[in-house]
């Protein structure tokens, strides 16, 4: 049974190791934090860490440091999860407040987490099953050519090229436009794919054959669910923590690049939770090696978007790492992307 000192010096072992990468031993316990025990105390708590395998000593006559079981601990009974700081959460409304679009806060998103956290940041896509067509746009290029643009309720821009005949003037592409948003404005997309089928219906025959092809577009675009899509930004954090990989770092970096094996990962952590989208999700070490990250530790939180879906966005990086400014972060930012995509 390890007491509850014991599990302080936990705390600071870990601490001190994410800190300094240095193994950590009694003597700098006692110096450098307030226990009010002898080193000789401070190391029978330590032996009962090492017998928990919570702990363990590198090489001989060094001090210890965590194993993933140790992190485990660490983050399930004793890391709390401090705020961000004032100018954190600014840089968070400066930096996503200027998005334009889904793909744009997205890509924000990504590159601010990856600079709060120093770790490998991923965003998975929000479904699109539950959104709604909020607009349809039509945009003559001049010639045959012409673009049609399906911005859903939940921030998704989908666009496409299509060609259409020399007679398909700015007068009917304004007809167009109109009857396209009044007939599926407001729509799910489900449904608006199964209006879009019998739409060219509505016109003259002599114009269904071009309205087919603009209807065949957007039922396309229609169909479209990016949740099978993950963002990723930071992977260069990696090469700078290159020291806390045992052997190459290549094998951590090619598995990264799997976009289905991290989907799949999200996917079991948001099981592991439920599915509560603002809780945070900790996968450690060995815990991943199913994924072939064995060497690294993920850390998740869901968010919403404003049709209703709910995907996850996190971090990746070696087991080192600080768990604590880590989950507050991809927490606080999880949080802010749900208010900023749901005012959509």
């Amino acid at each position: 049974m390890v007491s509850d000192r014991s599990l302080e010096v936990l705390r600071v072992i870990v601490q001190d190791y994410v800190a300094s990468r240095e193994p950590v031993g009694s003597k700098s316990i006692v110096e450098r934090h307030s226990f009010g025990v002898s080193a000789a105390t401070i190391r029978n708590d330590m032996a009962l860490l090492e017998d928990e395998a919570l702990i363990v000593a590198p090489h001989t006559s060094s001090g210890r440091v965590p194993t993933d079981k140790g992190y485990r601990v660490f983050v399930d009974q004793l890391a709390d999860l401090r705020p961000l700081t004032a100018a954190q959460r600014q840089a968070i409304d400066a930096f996503l407040g200027e998005s334009v679009d889904l793909d744009d806060v997205l890509a924000r998103t990504a590159r601010l987490l990856s600079q709060l956290t120093h770790q490998v940041a991923l965003i998975q896509y929000p479904a699109t099953a539950a959104s709604r067509v909020r607009h349809v746009e039509l945009v003559p290029l001049g010639g045959t050519r012409l673009m049609t643009v399906l911005i859903s309720d939940s921030g998704g821009v989908e666009q496409s090229l299509v060609d259409v005949p020399p007679d398909f003037d700015d007068e009917f592409t304004g007809e167009l436009r109109a009857k396209l948003n009044a007939a599926i404005g407001g729509l799910r997309l489900s449904e608006a794919k199964a209006r879009l089928v019998s739409f060219p219906a509505t016109f003259p025959v002599e114009r269904r054959a071009a309205v087919r092809v603009v209807a065949s577009s957007l039922i396309e675009q229609a169909g479209v669910n990016r949740q099978d899509k993950l963002l990723m930004a930071g992977a260069s954090n990696l090469a700078r923590s290159e020291e806390d990989f045992s052997g190459s770092i290549f094998p951590v970096l090619e598995a990264i690049e799997e976009q289905v094996t991290l989907l799949k990962l999200f996917e079991e952590m948001e099981a592991d939770h439920n599915g509560m989208g603002g809780s945070v999700a900790v996968r450690i070490g060995r815990e991943n090696a199913g994924f072939g990250l064995e060497q690294t530790s993920v850390v998740t939180s869901g968010y919403s978007s404003s049709g209703g879906s709910v995907a996850r966005l996190g971090v990746l990086g070696p087991t080192r790492m600080d768990y604590s400014n880590n989950m507050a972060a991809v927490r606080a930012v999880a949080r802010y992307l749900s208010r900023l995509l749901g005012e959509d």
